[in-house]
């Protein structure tokens, strides 16, 4: 076994995540590094933050792959003294490359959503998407094997989810029993027609803005589908063990060996939560 270079990993990801996969307006694949340079650790993250990226640095590895793009939008300086150019910076001098799966990973199999579906119980191979977008899918909407109560179904949900400060949000009866689930790590809110149409108990999903959320609750007049809104940062994390544990299988059969680490930093931005209701 030996060590692969960049190249040889990002093909590796490329293979899994095809970049083609990812949404027109999506900034997917190889962000920065040299294809020539040795990566014997691979450091795997939601977010390309500051601390992410020193955490990858300090542990010497020689690419971070990280779910959400560090440049989505247009920069004109990448100097130091903004965050993005902090980042770039410390990645270069720090001598790792960046690498991102953003709807390249949503739409992939397996990947972010398979792996929600996963750990609300779902039968991923038994899914279906719950919306198509330029081609790929974007979602997944199935059933359990049996129903059970929608607070059950959301502790269910916090039992595997990393703790966040925003912790998880349900609209619904708690003793409503529920059986079909809709889903979409991350932000969600712009599929509501879909995951009526697709006559779910419950939609998954993160980022519920407050009109979009209380015109959904409006029109299903207080009954289905109840919403659960799991936080961004915790709903896409799932997919990182995975993702890892593949890529080292993958370069295996190919002649290499390389070790990975899955941070446990918590990069959603909010720290806590007050006044918070229970369900009762």
């Amino acid at each position: 076994m030996v060590t692969p270079r960049l190249a040889d990993v990002a093909a590796a990801l490329d293979q899994a995540y095809p970049p083609a996969g990812a949404q027109s307006w999506d900034r997917a694949g190889l962000i920065t590094g040299d294809l020539s340079q040795p990566v014997p650790l691979v450091h795997f993250a939601v977010d390309p933050a500051l601390a992410v990226i020193a955490e990858a640095v300090d542990a010497g590895a020689g690419l971070l792959v990280t779910h959400h793009p560090l440049l989505l939008r247009g920069v004109h300086s990448v100097a130091a003294t903004t965050a993005k150019g902090a980042a770039v910076t410390g990645l270069i001098t720090g001598g790792v490359a960046l690498y991102c799966a953003h709807t390249s990973a949503d739409s992939a199999t397996p990947g972010v959503n398979t792996a929600l579906a996963a750990a609300l119980g779902l039968d991923p191979a038994r899914a279906e998407p719950l919306a198509i977008s330029e081609g790929s899918p974007l979602g997944l909407v199935g059933d359990l094997p049996e129903s059970l109560p929608l607070a059950d179904l959301a502790y269910r949900l916090a039992s595997v989810l990393p703790v966040t400060g925003g912790g998880i949000r349900v609209s619904g009866d708690p003793a409503a029993r529920v059986r079909r689930i809709a889903l979409l790590g991350g932000a969600g809110d712009s599929l509501f027609d879909e995951v009526r149409a697709s006559g779910a108990d419950v939609y998954v999903t993160a980022d519920l803005r407050h009109h979009p959320a209380l015109e959904a609750r409006e029109e299903a007049r207080g009954g289905r589908p109840y919403l659960i809104d799991a936080g961004h940062f915790a709903t896409e994390s799932l997919w990182l063990a995975r993702a890892a544990e593949d890529l080292r299988a993958t370069l295996a059969g190919r002649g290499f060996q390389i070790g990975t680490y899955v941070s446990e930093l918590v990069t959603d931005p909010w720290n806590f939560t007050v006044g918070a209701c229970v369900p009762t």
